[in-house]
Parts: structure tokens; sequence; C-alpha cells
């Protein structure tokens, strides 16, 4: 199976999805809910990462995160490797707990936090489990409302100064836009390419960042192609040839295209896109985005 891209950097946000293992459920009772949350709090601290908004389901979970240390993969594999272990010794069992690879999308923080975060927290609700968000109590909603204390992780703050600068009406402005949210579609539909939502020059930004690093050459070419932008995106044809020279880096190496593929595009040999390529790899150590 193909693998997708790991977009990772320093203040990158993220939407996470985790599903059982065969679609089974990753909680036998509320203890293991406890269990769960308890870890996620440490592992958090332990990561530096900043949790907006989370929810548990029966199968899966979702959280909404910031990492300002461009470390999503350590996190995620601390915190499902942890909970697996929990899991197993609590209940006797073996093997894996989770599907495969988490599920990730890169966000734009200034525009889709606070939709992503209603999003996060109303799956209970369009799931038909409860009515209302604040019925369900394995989710980040009643904390960010303060009707239930706030677990030491949760950002509560940092989501709720997007609403008011004044907590009391932030949480008042909170609560109406989640409620009127209940029938809006998810935000996801919005995404047509892959696994980055936000603007198109956010996408064109990330896609076209100059950080790159040999890192990246560690990477199979399947598992660079899933979500890749198209080469007519990627190039401009009124760019600069400068422009055009690193753009061919970029659908190499990052995105996965073949050499003969960028050539076919740029009506280029395949032998002068060799060389290009090879010639402007040069690593960067600015931490801007990369691919693990």
């Amino acid at each position: 199976m193909v693998r997708p891209l790991r977009l990772q950097y320093a203040g990158a946000f993220y939407h996470i999805t985790v599903r059982g293992n065969r679609r089974q459920d990753i909680y036998v009772d509320d203890v293991d809910r406890e269990h769960f949350v308890s870890i996620l709090s440490d592992v958090a601290y332990s990561r530096n990462v900043i949790c907006y908004a989370y929810c548990l389901m029966s199968n899966h979970y979702h959280l909404e995160i910031e990492t300002p240390d461009g470390n999503l993969s350590a996190f995620m594999r601390d915190l499902n490797g942890i909970v697996s272990q929990d899991y197993n010794k609590r209940h006797g069992k073996t093997g894996h707990l989770f599907q495969g690879r988490y599920h990730s999308y890169l966000i734009e923080k200034e525009t889709y936090l606070m939709e992503v975060a209603r999003y996060v927290v109303l799956n209970p609700v369009r799931a038909g489990l409860v009515k209302q968000p604040e019925q369900w109590r394995w989710s980040s909603y009643r904390a960010t409302l303060g009707q239930v204390e706030s677990p030491s992780f949760l950002a509560t703050y940092a989501l709720l100064k997007f609403f008011h600068n004044r907590r009391p009406q932030a949480q008042k402005n909170y609560q109406k836009f989640v409620s009127e949210g209940i029938n809006v579609p998810s935000p996801f539909i919005e995404i047509e390419q892959g696994i980055i939502l936000g603007s198109p020059q956010f996408v064109h930004e990330v896609w076209n960042s100059n950080d790159i690093t040999d890192e990246i050459k560690e990477l199979p070419r399947e598992d660079r192609i899933v979500g890749r932008p198209m080469l007519g995106d990627l190039f401009d044809k009124n760019m600069t040839k400068e422009a055009r020279d690193q753009t061919i880096v970029i659908a190499h190496i990052r995105c996965g295209y073949l050499l003969s593929e960028i050539a076919r595009h740029l009506g280029l040999d395949q032998s002068t896109v060799g060389k290009i390529s090879k010639a402007r790899r040069i690593p960067n150590s600015r931490p801007d985005p990369i691919l693990k």
C-alpha cells in the first residue's frame, strides 16, 4: 500500500485521525479512555505538542494539534505505542491495536483552526451517538467551555482567543459557532489534492519550499506520490530559469516524479533535467517544511 506523505516543520498544524485495527473498538471501557487521555497528556508534554481539540470515538480518535518542534512522527509514535502497550497489558492481549499508519492533514492554522476544532468535537453528534456535543464526555468540548476541568495538555485559551479576547465571551462565541456547525459539511471535502487543507497560496508555499535536504532522498518514491501536486501546478510557464531549476529538484526529490516525466512536461532532454537536479540538490539548514 502506498503510504501518505508526512509534511513536518516547526509550527505545523494538523488534524489527526487514528483507527482501530480492522476497525475494531480501541476502548473496552471508560478506564481505557481515561488512560488514553492521561497518556496523551504525558506525551504532549514530553514532545512539546499543543493540543487544541480531541475526541475519542469507539474505534478511532481525532486530534487537532500544533508541533512547535516539527516532530509529528515522534509524537504519534510515542502516543500510539504507549497506548497500545497499556491496552494490551490491561486486557492480556498482543498484536496491533491501531490500523496501520495514522492519517494526518496539514492545516493552514489562521484559516481553518476554528472549523477543524468544530469538526473534531461534533463527531459524536454526526455519528448519532448524542444530540448535543456537551453530552459526549470524551472530547475537549466541555473543557473548552469551562463546564469541566481542563486537562493540562489542552490549550483552551489558544483556541478561544480566536473567538474573543475575553474568555467568557469567547466561550459563548465558541459554543454558538459549534452549534451552528452541526449541519455544516466537513471542511475536508474542500481538499482537492491529498493532504493539505488551506488556501491556494498556503498549498503553493508548502509544496514549493526551498528547504530541500538529503533527508528527503531517503523516502522511497512510492512514499512521495500520494497527495503531490500535478506538474502543471508546480511549473509556471512564466517562471524564471532559476525558479524552474529549483522546481525540478522539488518535483523529483520531494514529489517523486521521474526525471523522464519532468523532462516530458518541460520539453527538455532527460539528461538535461538530470544534470539540473543533481547540480542543485544542495542541503539547506533552514527549518522550513520537510517530508518524513
